[in-house]
């Protein structure tokens, strides 16, 4: 039996990686349990008011970052999302690069991922009723194009697209790896969380976009990548995510308004 949700009309859903965990920049700030038929998410939602539209943030790791990223309930985390009224999903995630020009410190927002995951729990659709969803642009373009503005009226350095390759973690890659990534695959950035994150979200015809915080170059560099490396940037990048979360999300259609994309209309031609 499913629980009706402890809060409803949530406009924007905010998920925060590694280093983000506390949502200060939400106001009149409350605390929900949710249950999902898929078991508890990662942490309780925290639901508020940013910049005038009612949100709700959800730390992917839960706080503390006790979570690693091939144990996170991401079906739990989109359905608890989904079920207080949330259609559009920024996503923060900490990567690291695969390009010189990419450098530690910069933003992404990625436009295209490719999967090399291995054990997670992909679809809602495991059947009777099965749905084979679009994937060919897997972010919405509505929502990156509203951050990249933000990003530029800021003064934020970034990147206005990218191919994010997704590991199963939580080891990093070694050097032979890196340079397939980087070589073969032609890819960009390089993260652990996105996937099935964002295949879960456009089932759920959600609006999803990533701003990806890139803390290091991979080893490809022959820079061997550190935990304390990365925590350490990203300490420095969390207050960027921070200002252009809080400058985009005014900028979010309003219900009603027009959107200019289809993602809420995933599962038109998906069931089978």
């Amino acid at each position: 039996m499913l629980v009706e949700p402890p809060v409803k009309g949530v406009e924007v859903g905010i998920i925060g990686g590694s280093g983000l965990y506390d949502p200060e920049v939400i106001e009149d700030a409350k605390e929900y349990k949710v249950y999902t038929p898929y078991g508890l998410p990662s942490d309780n939602l925290i639901v508020g008011w940013l910049a005038g539209r009612k949100v709700a943030f959800l730390p992917r790791h839960g706080r503390g970052h006790k979570v690693p990223p091939h144990r996170i309930n991401y079906r739990a985390n989109i359905w608890a999302l989904k079920s207080v009224g949330v259609k559009w999903v920024i996503a923060v995630s900490a990567v690291g690069s695969l390009r010189e020009d990419y450098r530690p410190g910069d933003v992404v927002f990625p436009d295209q991922f490719i999967d090399m995951t291995k054990s997670r729990e992909y679809t809602f659709f495991d059947g009777p009723v099965v749905a084979h969803v679009s994937m060919a642009d897997p972010f919405c373009p509505t929502l990156r194009s509203i951050l990249a503005r933000s990003a530029e009226s800021l003064g934020v350095r970034y990147h206005g697209r990218g191919t994010y390759v997704c590991i199963e973690g939580p080891r990093f890659s070694t050097r032979a790896e890196s340079r397939i990534w980087k070589e073969v695959f032609k890819a960009d950035i390089i993260g652990m969380t996105l996937v099935p994150e964002i295949n879960l979200a456009r089932e759920a015809g959600m609006h999803y976009a990533t701003i990806a915080l890139v803390t290091d170059y991979d080893v490809w560099a022959d820079h061997p990548v550190t935990a304390e490396e990365v925590a350490r940037v990203m300490a420095e990048n969390v207050a960027k995510a921070k200002k252009l979360i809080l400058d985009a999300v005014p900028k979010i259609p309003r219900e009603g308004e027009k959107v200019g994309c289809a993602c809420e209309e995933s599962l038109k031609n998906a069931l089978v």
